[in-house]
């Protein structure tokens, strides 16, 4: 275990943790103000949110550090190398629910790199109360985003993000540990528990190989705004988000909300019109508020990653691009039908009369303009100058 340096800005915010509610629009306009150093000295003092002063004041900042490394747990703040960038649209990004604003950090447990998993990911959630079909297709969605396929040319994989209740949620974890894959778990408590108990088994797997995730303390328990606000993470963290089955009032419709506002492409898997279970991704496909999707391919095709621009083809070669600029002016100052005479050329192009005339020798040389018996003159087709062109000199 990595022994993490606790500066004052970076113990500051461990002790907000402990002290203010997850997603606080209080904490989010205070974070604009002030460092968490200084937010956590106004805290002490009494000069914020009068419940935060109740709660720091029987705060150990000592234990609370002790207790996170006697488990190996890590918290992350903005501008560490392991801060994922999608948090940050948190900080403008729209309120939902009472709730908004980025995290004042989070606290990680598990061996893999947090920015480095989040940077391709996909959130799959749904209903708690899945059925055998909802599970298994988030578990064949996930086992197929997440794993490594040793042919030449196929996709590469993705990270899983989810929250690790029953259900949906378990059972995308499941498809990504199956598949050898990344997996990211956002708990709504603190990561000395594993919660719900009933799935401690897959949790305790991705504590040894992927990643757990809370804003909440050590020794925090789960709330209902406590889940509500785990929801806004688990679409700040991933890069498009997928809701499988969840009725009209799920818990997982909160994270598709989050993930609409925050602009993550949002896709929903289809269920029977007859299933309560599928009523909100029906309705979300219905409103087009969600993209249909039946597998990994059409979430890639949604998601994937934007192809890398294709260097510009040289367009074909123009005479006039080589021209020297008083020579181009001339040329344009050539009627496209008829002739005009010097005088005209030069004052059409700005030009002196003198300056006119040597330039229009050039571009009789170079088979672009005609000289007619009546001394005037006109265009004719272009081809290509020469070199020499480029090296007029018009005085």
């Amino acid at each position: 275990m990595t022994t993490q340096e606790w500066t004052g800005e970076r113990l500051a915010r461990a002790c907000l943790s402990a002290v203010v509610e997850p997603g606080s629009l209080i904490l989010k306009a205070n974070l604009v103000r002030w460092t968490g150093a200084q937010l956590w000295e106004r805290v002490q003092a009494g000069k914020e949110h009068p419940p935060w002063l109740a709660r720091a004041e029987s705060l150990d900042p000592q234990r609370l550090v002790e207790a996170a490394e006697r488990l190996g747990m890590r918290f992350i703040i903005p501008g560490d190398p392991e801060w994922p960038q999608g948090l940050d649209d948190l900080v403008t990004g729209q309120a939902h629910q009472e709730m908004g604003g980025a995290p004042v950090g989070l606290w990680a447990r598990g061996p893999l790199d947090l920015a480095e998993a989040t940077a391709a990911s996909i959130g799959i959630v749904g209903s708690r109360a899945a059925t055998g079909y909802g599970q298994d297709v988030a578990m064949d969605l996930a086992h197929e985003l997440a794993r490594t396929s040793p042919m030449i040319g196929a996709p590469p994989p993705w990270t899983i993000v989810s929250g690790g209740a029953y259900g949906i949620d378990i059972a995308a974890h499941r498809g990504a540990l199956a598949a050898g894959g990344a997996t990211v778990c956002v708990q709504a408590c603190g990561l000395d528990q594993l919660y719900p108990k009933g799935n401690s088994g897959v949790l305790s797997r991705i504590l040894a190989e992927g990643v757990m995730v809370s804003e909440r303390s050590p020794g925090s328990y789960p709330t209902r705004p406590g889940f509500l606000a785990r929801n806004r993470l688990i679409a700040a963290l991933s890069t498009g988000v997928v809701v499988v089955e969840a009725s009209a009032r799920s818990g997982a419709l909160s994270t598709a909300n989050w993930a609409y506002k925050l602009y993550r492409p949002l896709m929903a898997v289809p269920g029977p019109v007859t299933s309560s279970r599928s009523a909100g991704p029906n309705q979300w496909i219905r409103d087009t508020r969600a993209i249909l999707v039946r597998d990994a391919d059409d979430i890639r095709c949604d998601v994937g990653p934007i192809q890398p621009d294709l260097p510009l083809e040289p367009g074909p070669a123009r005479a006039m691009d080589a021209l020297p600029p008083d020579v181009r002016d001339a040329y344009e100052a050539l009627p496209s039908r008829g002739s005009v005479g010097a005088d005209e050329v030069a004052q059409g192009a700005g030009l002196g009369i003198g300056v006119a005339l040597v330039c229009l020798g050039v571009l009789e040389d170079q088979g672009m303009a005609l000289r007619h018996d009546d001394g005037t003159w006109s265009a004719r087709l272009t081809h290509l100058p020469g070199p020499g062109a480029g090296t007029l000199a018009t005085g």
